[in-house]
């Protein structure tokens, strides 16, 4: 593979623009079962992605994995593996990701741990509806883009170990979420969003070895959450020995907090509901539907599900004839 890059970059072949993949159109490649579902470059040393005469239209599977650290970019062409459901670029140099990735719309798992990365494309997540698992972990970030909220199949999140500053606004469309972890972005990562608590199919959090003292109330209805971590944090509310004694415990002492009568609490619970709901009967939710969470007990995350803008907007929802 190394020395069909090399014969590429000196002139050699066929005349290409640039490296990359394509789909291939050669009449002996036509059937279909001598396409691959699946190309290994893992482990070759590459500095750039040769092109390839073979037709790609049908991959699956594209791992570019540990190039020894010398992979730095993909080409754009990589939009054209129509079908592609796995890629593997962790292990190298990379310090972008092309904005054509969103045309790879099959794509379910997408992996660039260990690698340079400062941004990801900011349309990323309106185009890949379909990703369940992303994982960047080890990289350079300091956000995730805004669009990660339209990843609405996401099981998996992984983030560890970047410069992480906030999540995403929106994170509670995220309703198919189990596994989300964001520990290890030390000094960076100061809080957490409160819409956290709309989880609800959260499973497993790991906010390890960051900089957060207080954890939003609304995690208290997260009743799915079955793995917790939170070491290395200069935690305050609630303090770490309620967090070591149980989730249980945990979960009780924010649930408290959800029905206190502070005015701290009483402030986010009023900027909370609205942001939720962008308008609430203006977006077809009537506030005398709404019922105070001061009133009648801890609120539960299927009621709090039910502010969730995936329900509000949903198209059932806004089928309504004028």
């Amino acid at each position: 593979m190394r020395d069909m890059g090399e014969k590429r970059r000196h002139g050699g072949g066929h005349h290409v623009h640039g490296v990359g993949f394509g789909v291939g159109g050669h009449a002996e490649h036509d059937e279909k079962h001598r396409e691959p579902k699946k190309l290994d470059m893992s482990g070759m040393s590459m500095g750039t992605i040769p092109h390839l005469s073979m037709p790609l239209g049908n991959i699956t599977t594209l791992d570019l994995s540990n190039n020894n650290l010398q992979l730095k970019s993909l080409p754009n062409s990589i939009g054209c593996l129509s079908k592609l459901k796995v890629l593997n670029v962790s292990g190298n140099l990379l310090h972008e990701l092309p904005a054509t990735i969103e045309e790879c719309r099959a794509l379910e798992e997408l992996n660039a741990n260990f690698n340079e990365l400062t941004k990801l494309p900011d349309t990323l997540g309106f185009e890949l509806h379909g990703l369940r698992r992303l994982s960047v972990n080890s990289n350079k970030l300091a956000y995730l883009p805004s669009s990660t909220s339209h990843m609405t199949s996401l099981r998996l999140l992984d983030a560890r170990l970047n410069c992480l500053r906030s999540l995403p606004d929106g994170l509670e469309n995220l309703g198919s979420l189990e596994t989300l972890n964001v520990s290890q972005n030390f000094q960076y990562l100061r809080e957490l969003p409160y819409g956290i608590g709309l989880l609800v199919s959260l499973r497993e959090l790991d906010i390890s070895y960051n900089s957060i003292a207080e954890l939003p109330d609304s995690m208290g209805c997260l009743t799915k959450l079955a793995r917790f971590s939170a070491a290395g944090n200069p935690l305050v509310s609630p303090p770490m020995d309620v967090v070591n004694q149980s989730l249980d415990a945990m979960r009780a002492y924010l649930s408290a907090r959800i029905n206190g009568t502070g005015a701290k609490d009483r402030r986010k619970k009023k900027s909370w509901v609205p942001k939720l709901v962008h308008g609430s009967a203006a977006e077809g939710l009537l506030m005398s539907d709404y019922r105070s969470i001061d009133g009648g007990g801890i609120a539960s995350p299927g009621f709090l599900s039910m502010l969730s803008p995936r329900r509000l907007f949903s198209p059932r929802r806004n089928s309504h004839k004028h």
